[in-house]
């Protein structure tokens, strides 16, 4: 299922766009964007698509999608029925936020948030409590109030656990590229696993890529990426398999070649041990959403004004909001 292209208008003199959101039902609409997107949804459950992650989510669900990674909502009812769902989502541009940072250290620590959110986030329970307390300020008609608002909310998640969500390299989210927050030796590394997972690959050949001993490439790369070179492999050909499962109709005993596992047997059980269910299943599960939602009633199925679909010739599919400062409503 190819990801549709959705154009994020911020409006004139506006730094960051939040969007008000407010529907009888969240709509799967699998879509990605050049632009970071912070979403708090309220009074709505279902299931959260983040590249390769499917996860069930309920009241106050806040998660950090990073630029170009697909993702979706879908909820399958209301918590309290007799009032909408409500998505308040925040946009923002990730070379902006650097740049503040750069000009203002008090900022420094989100772009350790921005690092952190290279597969998407999930916070902890009650960081969307937390910011509820800021709606006042971010729904305001007055920009600079947003934009003031935006900025602590995003202070106070850069000190907020989260979990990671999407497999590196998923869906071209480019999450397994080098970031340049590691050393010089762990980016050749992570760049030559993009390129080359396919094949195998033996610690030797990338302690040779990495100008280190093996045993000083395994310590470097677990203190920077946190796991061992090994599970990082798995992780971007888990990934890369489950952009083949959702974009395409290839047989899975391709798939799992493509992806760089030896066989199909060795690519089912590390795919189910890794998203607790089989590729089959994998696939299912995207399949089934995007049927469910075509056959709802044309009152629910019909996209919101902010989600127009623009048919460019030679361009595909588009999603495309009106241009408003800022702040929109539905």
């Amino acid at each position: 299922m190819k990801a549709a292209f959705e154009h994020v208008d911020f409006g004139r003199d506006c730094s960051v766009r939040v969007y008000h959101r407010r529907l009888p039902r969240i709509p799967f609409e699998w879509h990605n964007h050049p632009e970071y997107e912070l979403t708090l949804t309220m009074n709505s459950q279902g299931k959260r698509y983040i590249g390769d992650s499917v996860a069930t989510y309920g009241m106050d669900d806040l998660v950090l999608v990073p630029p170009n990674l697909p993702h979706t909502w879908a909820s399958n009812r209301s918590i309290d029925a007799a009032h909408p769902q409500v998505a308040i989502v925040v946009w923002f541009d990730g070379a902006w936020v650097r740049r503040l940072a750069d000009v203002c250290p008090e900022y420094n620590g989100l772009c350790d948030l921005l690092r952190r959110a290279a597969c998407g986030l999930a916070f902890e329970d009650g960081a969307g409590t937390r910011m509820r307390e800021h709606l006042d300020r971010l729904l305001s008609d007055k920009p600079r109030e947003r934009l003031q608002a935006a900025l602590d909310v995003l202070d106070l998640l850069s000190a907020l656990p989260a979990t990671p969500l999407a497999s590196p390299s998923a869906f071209d989210a480019r999450t397994g590229t080098p970031t340049g927050h590691e050393s010089d030796q762990i980016n050749r590394v992570l760049a030559l696993i993009e390129t080359q997972f396919a094949h195998p690959l033996r610690l030797s050949a990338l302690a040779k890529a990495s100008g280190l001993s093996e045993r000083s490439l395994t310590r470097h790369f677990t203190q920077h990426l946190g796991e061992s070179v090994g599970r990082y492999v798995t992780r971007v050909r888990i990934g890369h398999a489950c952009r083949m499962l959702t974009d395409t109709q290839a047989p899975i005993s391709v798939i799992a070649t493509r992806s760089g596992f030896a066989n199909v047997a060795n690519f089912n059980r590390q795919f189910k041990a890794a998203k607790d269910v089989t590729p089959v299943e994998f696939r299912q599960q995207f399949a089934g959403a995007r049927r469910a939602e075509q056959q709802m009633s044309p009152m629910l199925t019909e996209r919101s004004p902010s989600l127009q679909r623009l048919r460019n010739k030679g361009d595909g599919k588009r999603m495309s909001r009106p241009a408003r400062a800022g702040r929109q409503s539905e």
